[in-house]
């Protein structure tokens, strides 16, 4: 018996994700696990078509609140293919599906590939200044020995017998109720099969290769915010464009800015926390506050209490969209020292008299003192 995978850990998002980062996960996924760059791999296949089921739940606000609430259970007889509630569109599209091949909208404009999605790393200082950071990844590339047609240099593809050369077939469904012109299966669309293929790419007209490129990262990115590249994506695939002509996919760089030791982000603002004496807090001091790009005098006025905040201006990050940058927050706590010499203690003691308040006595523990009660001492 089969086991039913939960949707969200196929498209690796959390339960509260948004729309967004659950259509920017799959759109990942399914680059990913695309059977166009996993030619004969059952298992990408299988993925791929996973992604697809869990995406057409958790995009449908309706579908993933039943989801959410009951599990798959809760899908089972439920409108998930209504006629009354479907566009046209759809409804079609499923026909084909249930009858096989595939309906091929009407396409305006050049063909346009696949976009790719990559992730890096950089340190909080880097969105003081910006940086620029070398990125590789994996695309796929019109096949350079057959030119992105997938046959052997020196023969031609074949006119496909299913479709007679047109790249679709008609079929019927429902006692003759729908007549539907389907992408032909056999060939993809093309109109031709390839019966001798490129040792290269396998007939496939498309290579995976390695691609590295210097991004330009802006000083004042925000953690998880995307850089598009235009352009460096993937040709288009081989039943839209077989030798690759058309519009390339973009390129997204996904940055992720590492946490900082010593500063949590706040917006622009950076937050930091820095201890003081008692007698420091009382009578106020200038301390030197490391900030991103050095040291800054801080002036900490008397009667400092715990908690209390600082704020210097212009030491915090920029944002993209203007240079002027944040506030540098200090936050003070208070560090009661855990050990006393003689001389500290005195002089504790000696304040403590003076504003009234009860500590005790000496250096005689509480235990010592209950000891005295009852040995008499």
């Amino acid at each position: 018996m089969a086991v039913e995978r939960c949707y969200y850990e196929v498209l690796g998002v959390e339960r509260t994700a948004n729309g967004d980062e659950i259509k920017r996960s799959y759109r990942r996924l399914a680059m990913k696990w695309h059977p166009d760059r996993n030619p004969g791999d059952a298992q990408a296949e299988a993925e791929f078509k996973a992604c697809a089921e869990a995406y057409e739940v958790l995009s449908d606000p309706e579908r993933r609140a039943r989801y959410d609430q009951h599990g798959h259970a809760g899908l089972r007889g439920t409108p998930g293919h209504d006629f009354n509630r479907m566009r046209p569109d759809d409804i079609m599209d499923m026909f084909a599906e249930l009858f096989g091949g595939g309906r091929q909208r009407a396409r305006r404009g050049p063909a346009r590939g696949y976009d790719l999605e990559e992730q890096v790393e950089i340190e909080l200082a880097d969105v003081l200044t910006g940086k620029d950071v070398e990125v590789a990844f994996s695309r796929l590339d019109v096949c350079v020995t057959c030119g992105g047609g997938g046959a052997k240099p020196g023969t031609k593809p074949k006119q496909c017998t299913s479709c007679g050369g047109r790249g679709q077939v008609e079929q019927i469904g429902l006692g003759g109720l729908f007549r539907m012109v389907n992408t032909c299966p056999a060939c993809r669309g093309r109109g031709t099969v390839i019966t001798d293929r490129c040792d290269d790419c396998r007939g496939q007209g498309r290579i995976s290769k390695r691609r590295s490129l210097r991004v330009k990262i802006p000083a004042g990115i925000d953690d998880g915010q995307v850089i598009r590249v235009t352009g460096e994506g993937e040709p288009p695939p081989p039943e839209a464009s077989p030798m690759g002509q058309g519009e390339r996919g973009d390129l997204h760089v996904v940055v992720r800015v590492n946490e900082h030791e010593s500063f949590t982000r706040h917006g622009n603002e950076l937050i930091t926390a820095r201890e003081l004496s008692p007698a420091q807090a009382a009578l106020g001091v200038t301390l030197d506050i490391e900030s991103l790009d050095g040291p800054v005098q801080v002036e900490v006025p008397a009667g400092t209490q715990h908690g209390e905040l600082v704020r210097v201006p212009d030491r915090g990050l920029p944002s993209l969209r203007s240079p002027r940058r944040g506030d540098l927050v200090v936050g003070f706590t208070i560090r009661i020292p855990e050990h006393l010499n003689a001389r500290q203690r005195e002089l504790y003691a000696e304040l403590a008299q003076i504003e009234g308040d009860p500590v005790h006595e000496g250096s005689r523990s509480v235990w010592a003192k209950i000891k005295d009660t009852f040995t008499g001492a």
